[in-house]
Protein backbone atom coordinates (compact mmCIF):
# COMPACT_ATOMS: atom_id res chain seq x y z
CA UNK A 1 0.00 0.00 0.00
CA UNK A 2 1.68 3.63 -1.01
CA UNK A 3 2.53 5.96 1.90
CA UNK A 4 -0.25 8.47 2.86
CA UNK A 5 0.21 11.88 1.88
CA UNK A 6 -0.15 13.63 5.33
CA UNK A 7 0.95 17.06 4.19
CA UNK A 8 -1.48 16.76 1.34
CA UNK A 9 -4.44 15.48 3.66
CA UNK A 10 -4.33 18.71 5.78
CA UNK A 11 -3.61 20.86 2.82
CA UNK A 12 0.08 22.08 3.57
CA UNK A 13 3.56 22.48 2.11
CA UNK A 14 6.08 19.95 3.47
CA UNK A 15 7.68 23.16 4.74
CA UNK A 16 4.71 23.83 6.99
CA UNK A 17 5.86 24.89 10.35
CA UNK A 18 3.79 24.13 13.25
CA UNK A 19 1.16 26.35 13.97
CA UNK A 20 0.35 26.15 9.95
CA UNK A 21 -0.16 22.70 10.83
CA UNK A 22 -2.31 23.33 13.98
CA UNK A 23 -4.44 25.58 11.82
CA UNK A 24 -4.72 23.43 8.88
CA UNK A 25 -6.06 20.65 11.33
CA UNK A 26 -8.19 22.71 12.82
CA UNK A 27 -10.12 23.85 10.24
CA UNK A 28 -10.40 20.66 9.07
CA UNK A 29 -11.83 19.52 12.67
CA UNK A 30 -14.61 22.29 12.26
CA UNK A 31 -15.96 20.82 9.18
CA UNK A 32 -15.49 17.27 9.95
CA UNK A 33 -16.22 16.75 13.54
CA UNK A 34 -18.15 13.39 13.85
CA UNK A 35 -20.06 15.57 17.21
CA UNK A 36 -21.02 18.15 14.31
CA UNK A 37 -21.65 15.67 11.56
CA UNK A 38 -24.11 13.12 13.41
CA UNK A 39 -24.34 9.95 11.42
CA UNK A 40 -21.92 10.86 8.73
CA UNK A 41 -19.66 8.37 7.52
CA UNK A 42 -17.81 10.34 5.27
CA UNK A 43 -16.82 12.90 7.74
CA UNK A 44 -15.52 10.70 10.20
CA UNK A 45 -13.15 8.86 7.77
CA UNK A 46 -12.07 12.10 7.20
CA UNK A 47 -11.74 12.70 10.22
CA UNK A 48 -9.91 10.14 11.55
CA UNK A 49 -7.43 11.00 8.36
CA UNK A 50 -6.89 14.43 9.57
CA UNK A 51 -6.55 13.28 12.82
CA UNK A 52 -3.68 10.50 11.79
CA UNK A 53 -1.99 13.39 9.53
CA UNK A 54 -1.99 15.81 12.25
CA UNK A 55 -0.73 12.75 15.23
CA UNK A 56 2.59 12.46 12.83
CA UNK A 57 3.11 16.14 11.62
CA UNK A 58 2.76 17.60 14.96
CA UNK A 59 5.54 15.13 16.34
CA UNK A 60 8.49 16.15 15.93
CA UNK A 61 10.38 12.99 16.06
CA UNK A 62 7.21 11.51 13.99
CA UNK A 63 7.53 13.82 11.31
CA UNK A 64 11.01 13.76 11.21
CA UNK A 65 11.12 9.57 10.52
CA UNK A 66 7.76 10.65 8.23
CA UNK A 67 10.05 12.56 6.45
CA UNK A 68 12.58 10.21 5.79
CA UNK A 69 10.40 7.65 4.53
CA UNK A 70 10.25 5.87 7.55
CA UNK A 71 7.22 3.58 9.24
CA UNK A 72 5.42 5.13 11.68
CA UNK A 73 3.45 4.04 14.56
CA UNK A 74 0.17 4.48 13.87
CA UNK A 75 -1.08 2.37 16.81
CA UNK A 76 -4.53 3.39 17.68
CA UNK A 77 -5.50 5.34 14.62
CA UNK A 78 -7.97 2.41 13.58
CA UNK A 79 -10.22 2.21 16.10
CA UNK A 80 -10.50 5.89 17.46
CA UNK A 81 -7.23 8.10 17.90
CA UNK A 82 -7.45 9.29 21.50
CA UNK A 83 -5.11 12.32 21.72
CA UNK A 84 -1.81 11.44 21.02
CA UNK A 85 0.26 13.66 23.66
CA UNK A 86 -2.03 16.73 22.45
CA UNK A 87 -4.24 18.35 23.94
CA UNK A 88 -7.18 19.03 21.92
CA UNK A 89 -9.43 21.26 25.07
CA UNK A 90 -7.35 23.72 23.38
CA UNK A 91 -6.82 22.99 20.39
CA UNK A 92 -10.86 22.75 20.33
CA UNK A 93 -12.00 25.17 22.57
CA UNK A 94 -13.19 27.42 19.69
CA UNK A 95 -15.35 24.40 18.79
CA UNK A 96 -17.05 23.06 21.69
CA UNK A 97 -16.36 26.06 24.30
CA UNK A 98 -13.28 23.98 26.17
CA UNK A 99 -10.21 25.70 26.49
CA UNK A 100 -7.47 25.18 29.25
CA UNK A 101 -7.22 27.36 32.05
CA UNK A 102 -9.39 29.65 33.88
CA UNK A 103 -12.65 29.30 33.54
CA UNK A 104 -14.36 31.94 30.59
CA UNK A 105 -18.08 33.56 32.06
CA UNK A 106 -20.64 33.28 29.62
CA UNK A 107 -20.94 36.60 28.28
CA UNK A 108 -23.48 38.05 25.53
CA UNK A 109 -23.83 41.53 23.82
CA UNK A 110 -26.50 43.75 25.01
CA UNK A 111 -29.43 44.77 22.95
CA UNK A 112 -29.96 47.21 20.70
CA UNK A 113 -32.30 49.93 21.42
CA UNK A 114 -34.25 51.48 18.36
CA UNK A 115 -36.51 55.24 18.19
CA UNK A 116 -37.24 57.40 15.47
CA UNK A 117 -36.18 61.05 14.67
CA UNK A 118 -38.14 63.68 12.48
CA UNK A 119 -36.23 66.31 10.80
CA UNK A 120 -36.91 69.05 8.36
CA UNK A 121 -35.44 68.38 4.55
CA UNK A 122 -33.36 72.12 5.76
CA UNK A 123 -32.30 69.75 8.52
CA UNK A 124 -31.22 66.94 6.84
CA UNK A 125 -29.38 69.28 4.40
CA UNK A 126 -27.18 70.48 6.91
CA UNK A 127 -26.96 68.52 9.84
CA UNK A 128 -28.07 68.80 13.10
CA UNK A 129 -27.27 67.76 16.54
CA UNK A 130 -30.03 66.96 18.78
CA UNK A 131 -30.43 65.50 22.88
CA UNK A 132 -32.50 62.52 23.09
CA UNK A 133 -33.65 60.90 26.00
CA UNK A 134 -33.01 57.29 26.44
CA UNK A 135 -34.34 54.36 29.07
CA UNK A 136 -31.88 51.65 29.19
CA UNK A 137 -30.12 49.10 31.06
CA UNK A 138 -26.16 50.07 31.85
CA UNK A 139 -24.05 47.68 33.95
CA UNK A 140 -23.86 47.79 37.28
CA UNK A 141 -21.09 49.86 38.69
CA UNK A 142 -20.98 47.81 41.92
CA UNK A 143 -20.14 44.65 40.88
CA UNK A 144 -19.32 45.38 37.28
CA UNK A 145 -21.77 43.42 35.58
CA UNK A 146 -21.27 39.92 37.54
CA UNK A 147 -24.33 40.36 39.34
CA UNK A 148 -22.65 39.13 42.93
CA UNK A 149 -21.36 40.70 46.47
CA UNK A 150 -19.65 37.06 47.09
CA UNK A 151 -19.19 34.04 45.31
CA UNK A 152 -16.52 30.97 46.13
CA UNK A 153 -15.18 28.48 43.89
CA UNK A 154 -17.69 25.75 41.94
CA UNK A 155 -17.62 22.73 43.74
CA UNK A 156 -18.55 20.74 40.66
CA UNK A 157 -15.79 21.93 38.49
CA UNK A 158 -13.33 23.45 40.72
CA UNK A 159 -13.23 26.95 39.34
CA UNK A 160 -12.52 25.40 35.42
CA UNK A 161 -15.98 25.97 34.56
CA UNK A 162 -15.78 23.13 32.12
CA UNK A 163 -17.21 19.25 32.83
CA UNK A 164 -16.11 16.52 30.48
CA UNK A 165 -18.91 14.67 29.17
CA UNK A 166 -18.44 11.62 26.56
CA UNK A 167 -19.07 12.70 22.89
CA UNK A 168 -20.49 11.12 19.91
CA UNK A 169 -17.29 10.82 18.09
CA UNK A 170 -13.43 9.83 19.07
CA UNK A 171 -12.99 11.73 21.90
CA UNK A 172 -14.73 13.04 25.08
CA UNK A 173 -15.27 16.81 24.97
CA UNK A 174 -15.28 19.37 27.67
CA UNK A 175 -18.02 21.26 28.20
CA UNK A 176 -19.38 24.23 30.67
CA UNK A 177 -20.30 23.21 34.05
CA UNK A 178 -23.83 23.00 34.47
CA UNK A 179 -23.28 24.09 38.36
CA UNK A 180 -21.85 27.60 37.53
CA UNK A 181 -23.00 27.63 33.88
CA UNK A 182 -19.08 27.73 32.97
CA UNK A 183 -18.08 30.62 35.52
CA UNK A 184 -16.05 28.98 37.85
CA UNK A 185 -17.80 30.68 40.46
CA UNK A 186 -21.15 30.23 42.46
CA UNK A 187 -22.76 33.06 43.29
CA UNK A 188 -23.00 33.81 47.73
CA UNK A 189 -24.68 37.09 47.90
CA UNK A 190 -26.73 38.99 45.24
CA UNK A 191 -24.91 42.59 44.63
CA UNK A 192 -27.38 45.08 46.41
CA UNK A 193 -27.53 47.31 43.56
CA UNK A 194 -28.99 45.35 40.85
CA UNK A 195 -30.25 42.41 42.74
CA UNK A 196 -28.04 40.37 41.26
CA UNK A 197 -29.15 41.01 37.64
CA UNK A 198 -25.62 42.67 36.90
CA UNK A 199 -27.81 45.73 35.13
CA UNK A 200 -29.61 48.71 36.68
CA UNK A 201 -32.31 50.74 35.14
CA UNK A 202 -30.93 54.57 33.76
CA UNK A 203 -32.72 57.58 32.16
CA UNK A 204 -29.87 59.28 30.47
CA UNK A 205 -30.23 62.05 27.82
CA UNK A 206 -27.47 61.44 25.12
CA UNK A 207 -26.21 64.20 22.40
CA UNK A 208 -26.75 62.94 18.93
CA UNK A 209 -25.06 63.94 15.78
CA UNK A 210 -26.88 63.67 12.58
CA UNK A 211 -24.70 63.87 9.82
CA UNK A 212 -25.24 66.33 6.76
CA UNK A 213 -26.77 64.50 3.66
CA UNK A 214 -28.44 61.91 5.78
CA UNK A 215 -31.68 60.59 3.57
CA UNK A 216 -35.26 59.00 4.82
CA UNK A 217 -35.29 56.30 5.97
CA UNK A 218 -31.26 55.38 6.90
CA UNK A 219 -30.48 54.83 10.21
CA UNK A 220 -27.57 56.70 12.57
CA UNK A 221 -25.89 54.45 15.11
CA UNK A 222 -24.66 55.92 18.35
CA UNK A 223 -22.24 53.15 19.83
CA UNK A 224 -22.54 51.69 23.06
CA UNK A 225 -25.79 53.52 24.01
CA UNK A 226 -28.49 50.47 24.19
CA UNK A 227 -28.49 47.88 27.02
CA UNK A 228 -25.73 46.55 28.83
CA UNK A 229 -24.27 42.94 27.97
CA UNK A 230 -24.24 40.16 30.14
CA UNK A 231 -21.47 38.82 32.08
CA UNK A 232 -19.51 41.71 30.69
CA UNK A 233 -20.25 41.52 27.35
CA UNK A 234 -20.80 44.58 25.39
CA UNK A 235 -23.19 47.48 25.56
CA UNK A 236 -25.69 47.12 22.83
CA UNK A 237 -26.27 50.32 20.12
CA UNK A 238 -28.54 52.89 19.92
CA UNK A 239 -30.22 53.17 16.56
CA UNK A 240 -31.92 56.34 15.23
CA UNK A 241 -34.32 55.35 11.81
CA UNK A 242 -34.28 59.16 10.44
CA UNK A 243 -37.67 60.13 9.39
CA UNK A 244 -37.93 63.44 6.48
CA UNK A 245 -41.03 65.93 7.14
CA UNK A 246 -42.72 66.50 3.32
CA UNK A 247 -41.17 69.86 2.07
CA UNK A 248 -43.95 72.43 1.12
CA UNK A 249 -42.26 72.50 -2.47
CA UNK A 250 -38.91 71.06 -2.46
CA UNK A 251 -39.03 67.04 -3.34
CA UNK A 252 -35.83 64.94 -2.76
CA UNK A 253 -35.44 61.73 -4.77
CA UNK A 254 -31.42 60.52 -3.66
CA UNK A 255 -28.76 63.47 -3.61
CA UNK A 256 -31.01 65.40 -6.22
CA UNK A 257 -33.94 68.00 -5.15
CA UNK A 258 -36.94 69.19 -7.63
CA UNK A 259 -39.18 72.46 -7.14
CA UNK A 260 -41.73 73.45 -9.37
CA UNK A 261 -41.44 76.81 -10.23
CA UNK A 262 -44.45 79.21 -11.95
CA UNK A 263 -43.31 81.94 -14.28
CA UNK A 264 -45.93 84.25 -16.38
CA UNK A 265 -46.78 83.75 -20.03
CA UNK A 266 -44.43 86.66 -20.75
CA UNK A 267 -41.23 85.29 -18.85
CA UNK A 268 -41.76 82.33 -20.80
CA UNK A 269 -42.16 83.56 -24.15
CA UNK A 270 -39.95 86.29 -24.46
CA UNK A 271 -37.30 84.39 -21.52
CA UNK A 272 -36.15 85.99 -18.21
CA UNK A 273 -34.17 86.08 -15.41
CA UNK A 274 -35.65 84.35 -12.41
CA UNK A 275 -34.49 83.71 -9.32
CA UNK A 276 -35.30 80.33 -7.42
CA UNK A 277 -34.99 79.16 -4.31
CA UNK A 278 -32.32 76.42 -3.47
CA UNK A 279 -31.84 74.29 0.02
CA UNK A 280 -29.25 76.57 1.27
CA UNK A 281 -30.31 79.67 -0.14
CA UNK A 282 -31.11 81.04 -3.79
CA UNK A 283 -30.17 80.89 -7.21
CA UNK A 284 -30.22 83.34 -10.69
CA UNK A 285 -31.14 81.18 -13.34
CA UNK A 286 -31.69 82.35 -16.93
CA UNK A 287 -35.04 81.38 -18.60
CA UNK A 288 -34.47 80.82 -22.29
CA UNK A 289 -37.45 82.44 -24.99
CA UNK A 290 -39.85 80.11 -26.08
CA UNK A 291 -39.56 78.11 -22.87
CA UNK A 292 -42.64 75.71 -22.26
CA UNK A 293 -44.25 74.19 -19.50
CA UNK A 294 -43.29 71.23 -17.14
CA UNK A 295 -39.51 71.89 -19.37
CA UNK A 296 -37.00 70.73 -16.55
CA UNK A 297 -33.53 73.47 -15.82
CA UNK A 298 -30.48 71.70 -13.77
CA UNK A 299 -28.57 73.67 -11.29
CA UNK A 300 -25.54 71.21 -10.82
CA UNK A 301 -24.31 71.00 -7.20
CA UNK A 302 -27.36 72.47 -5.76
CA UNK A 303 -28.96 69.56 -4.11
CA UNK A 304 -27.86 66.77 -0.93
CA UNK A 305 -23.83 66.35 0.09
CA UNK A 306 -23.79 62.56 -0.47
CA UNK A 307 -22.28 61.79 3.51
CA UNK A 308 -19.91 59.08 1.78
CA UNK A 309 -18.51 60.56 -1.10
CA UNK A 310 -19.11 64.57 -0.10
CA UNK A 311 -20.31 65.65 -3.70
CA UNK A 312 -23.36 67.37 -4.23
CA UNK A 313 -26.41 66.65 -6.09
CA UNK A 314 -28.16 68.77 -8.34
CA UNK A 315 -31.43 70.81 -8.08
CA UNK A 316 -34.14 70.11 -10.97
CA UNK A 317 -36.29 73.28 -11.64
CA UNK A 318 -39.54 72.63 -13.19
CA UNK A 319 -41.08 75.25 -14.97
CA UNK A 320 -45.05 75.59 -14.79
CA UNK A 321 -47.08 78.31 -16.32
CA UNK A 322 -48.88 80.82 -14.22
CA UNK A 323 -52.31 81.34 -15.73
CA UNK A 324 -54.26 84.41 -14.34
CA UNK A 325 -57.76 83.65 -12.95
CA UNK A 326 -58.99 87.25 -13.21
CA UNK A 327 -58.08 89.32 -16.58
CA UNK A 328 -59.38 92.70 -17.10
CA UNK A 329 -60.73 93.29 -20.40
CA UNK A 330 -57.63 95.50 -21.64
CA UNK A 331 -55.62 92.12 -21.03
CA UNK A 332 -57.92 90.19 -22.76
CA UNK A 333 -57.93 92.22 -26.04
CA UNK A 334 -54.16 91.73 -25.92
CA UNK A 335 -54.24 88.32 -25.84
CA UNK A 336 -57.12 87.81 -28.58
CA UNK A 337 -54.18 90.24 -30.33
CA UNK A 338 -51.54 87.69 -29.84
CA UNK A 339 -53.83 84.66 -30.74
CA UNK A 340 -54.22 86.20 -33.69
CA UNK A 341 -50.71 86.51 -34.48
CA UNK A 342 -49.44 83.23 -33.39
CA UNK A 343 -51.94 81.19 -35.67
CA UNK A 344 -50.13 76.93 -34.69
CA UNK A 345 -52.38 75.24 -33.25
CA UNK A 346 -50.26 73.11 -30.33
CA UNK A 347 -52.36 70.02 -29.91
CA UNK A 348 -51.78 69.72 -33.89
CA UNK A 349 -49.70 66.68 -32.89
CA UNK A 350 -52.96 64.78 -31.09
CA UNK A 351 -54.35 64.62 -34.60
CA UNK A 352 -56.46 68.27 -33.83
CA UNK A 353 -57.44 70.20 -37.14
Amino acid sequence: MAPKDYYKILGVDKGASDDDIKKAFRKLARKYHPDLNPGNKSAEEKFKEANEAYAVLSDKEKRAEYDRGGQVNFEGFGGGFQGGGFDFSDLFGDIFGARGGAARQHYERGDDLMMQMDLSLEEAFSGVTREVTINHTAECESCRGSGAESSTTCSACKGTGRSQSAGRGIFTVAQPCRQCGGAGRIVTAACKRCGGQGAVHLTDTVKVKIPAGVDNGSTVKVKGKGNAGVGGGHAGDLLIRINIRPHPYFTRKGDDVTIQVPVTFGEAALGAKIEVPTIDGHAAMKLPAGTQGGQRFKLSGKGFVNPKTRERGNQYVEIKIAVPKHIPERAKEAIRTIEELYPENPRKYLGGA
